[in-house]
């Protein structure tokens, strides 16, 4: 499965070159480090075993263009050859995207390639990857030896599903890049081709929203629904008085006839001398003061003839008592 980098905008592919011992796997991946620039390729690797060694590096090919604007990098690995390290091989298979077989064309070499075949079947399903889904890209290696197998041998020994094969001649380069641009070419498709199906599905598919799920409603048969209950009315409530703050100063009410004491009174009218027509002022014959306005006289009681009256029945009722 490739592994994407959003960081570095990155599509990670992971291609094995698996096959027997001394098939030429280590020199496929050392031809293409020592050929490809250094900007476009990482350190070469190795992990080393008693008698084989894995390899593996990064490589950015530019010819391989990008998808969905994320650039194609490449991460390539070779396997042990030995049989013994059957559980190396499993694990450099973890995830991988595509596999490129390097087969040994010498005549003493078939029994060798069918095992490690198969063995390249066992492990991909262990896995839990379809040896038929998988891009597999055949390699036919050391073609400048002899005795070799004629390529109608080895496809009929090994190529039974008819995959892309290439002869190749590693330690001199030659079909080395031929090989690897083919298998890289096939994990891209399968790549786009997934992404698509992915899309697809998510179209067709939509993921459910918890409120999209119905409401489940249970009936009960010959039960009438109960009505459902009136609600009460809304209680008025009268909001009680609001007491004025102790800060501020109570308003006093005044009456609307009441004259308001905001406006002040008039001022006193301005005497001004009289004058005649003629603008002359009068004389002090003419001139006479008004009179002044004198009070109302209010009858005083009779305040003698009320003494006098009560010494009459003082006197009166002082005889009535000596008789």
């Amino acid at each position: 499965m490739a592994t994407i980098n959003f960081g570095r905008r990155e599509i990670l592919c992971k291609i094995v070159y698996y096959g027997p011992g001394l098939s030429g796997k280590t020199t496929n991946l050392q031809t293409v480090h020592n050929k490809v620039p250094d900007n476009l390729r990482g350190k070469l690797t190795s992990v080393a075993t008693r008698q084989d060694r894995t390899l593996f590096f990064d490589l950015l090919p530019v010819e391989l263009g990008k998808i969905r604007d994320f650039t194609i990098r490449l991460q390539l690995y070779t396997v042990p050859g030995q049989v013994y390290y059957n559980a190396s091989r499993k694990i450099v298979l973890k995830g991988v995207d595509g596999v490129v077989f390097v087969a040994d064309s010498q005549r003493d070499k078939m029994d060798e390639n069918i095992e490690s075949l198969n063995n390249l079947r066992d492990n991909l399903t262990d896995n839990g990857v379809d040896p038929a889904t998988i891009p597999v890209i055949m390699q036919y290696n050391k073609r400048d030896l002899s005795p070799i197998y004629s390529i109608e041998e080895l496809n009929e020994a090994l190529n039974s599903q008819n995959l892309s094969y290439f002869e190749s001649i590693a330690t001199t380069g030659h079909g080395v890049f031929n090989t690897l641009k083919a298998i890289s070419s096939l994990v891209i498709g399968d790549i786009k081709s997934k992404l698509d199906r992915a899309d697809r599905k998510a179209v067709v598919q939509p993921a459910p929203t918890a409120q999209a799920e119905p409401t489940q409603v249970e009936t009960v048969a010959d039960q009438p629904v109960p009505a459902a209950p009136t609600p009460p009315p809304p209680s008025i409530t009268t909001p009680p008085p609001i007491a004025p703050s102790p800060s501020e100063p109570v308003p006093t009410v005044v009456p609307e006839d009441a004259a308001s004491p905001a406006q002040p009174p008039p001022p006193p009218p301005t005497l001004q001398p009289l004058t005649t027509s003629a603008e002359q002022p009068l004389s002090e014959a003419e001139f006479k003061p008004a009179e002044e306005a004198r009070p109302e006289e209010v009858e005083e009681p009779d305040r003698a003839g009320q003494k006098q009256g009560f010494w009459d029945k003082v006197s009166t009722l002082f005889k009535r008592t000596r008789k």
